[in-house]
């Protein structure tokens, strides 16, 4: 596993995870990162299918709830994103090895939210399937700016909440079951990686909302 990240900054993270259940990281992708991930993403829009709600058998196409668009990842298939796979590889191992979660698989897509995209408020997690642990969501747009709309609004414990701007290489995570989210109507195509760490292995998650 080549590490992408210091263990002092993964420990601050980690810290800020567990005390207010998400944590805000700039400069997460490296440059190289970054460009090969974002230059796969442009290469399979083509690919993309219309993301649905609901697990498995329940899910379904609700365009009022929400209005993106996904590919699945698939390690094998995907093998040439190998340094993406190597980020997912340390990012397990750190909340594995200091949080004590025994994370034992991931699901991870591509979502292109077009202009007009929305997903209303929910969590990362299902009624019959609830091994989602850990979201991440690693922004892929460059040159966003204020007005482009697409920003991630968490909402807290006290009831307030805070936008995250989907700004380049920028990534979120937080606790899958617990934390309450939606993606504000981007005026603009919106680009992002999204993915979840599980509690035990998945079936491959097209078949996921």
């Amino acid at each position: 596993m080549n590490k992408c990240h210091t263990l002092t900054d993964w420990l601050s993270w980690v810290d800020e995870l567990s005390d207010k259940d998400f944590v805000i990281v700039d400069n997460f992708l490296d440059q190289q990162r970054f460009d090969t991930i974002r230059s796969f993403f442009l290469s399979h829009l083509e690919d993309f299918t219309r993301a649905g709600i609901g697990a498995l058998s329940e899910n379904i196409i609700r365009e009022d709830i929400r209005g993106d668009y996904t590919y699945w990842l698939d390690r094998n298939r995907d093998a040439s994103l190998h340094a993406l796979w190597d980020l997912i590889d340390e990012t397990m191992y750190i909340y594995n090895r200091y949080c004590f979660l025994s994370l034992a698989g991931h699901e991870f897509h591509l979502a292109h939210y077009p202009k007009g995209g929305h997903y209303d408020t929910h969590l990362d997690q299902f009624n019959a399937r609830n091994n989602r642990t850990i979201s991440m969501v690693i922004y892929l747009n460059k040159d966003w700016q204020k007005g482009d709309g697409g920003e991630l609004e968490i909402f807290r414990k006290d009831g307030s909440s805070i936008l995250v701007e989907p700004i380049e290489a920028r990534c979120v995570m937080f606790k899958s079951a617990v934390v309450p989210h939606r993606v504000m109507p981007s005026h603009k195509p919106r680009y992002s990686l999204t993915g979840w760490l599980l509690q035990q292995p998945s079936a491959l998650g097209k078949f996921l909302g």
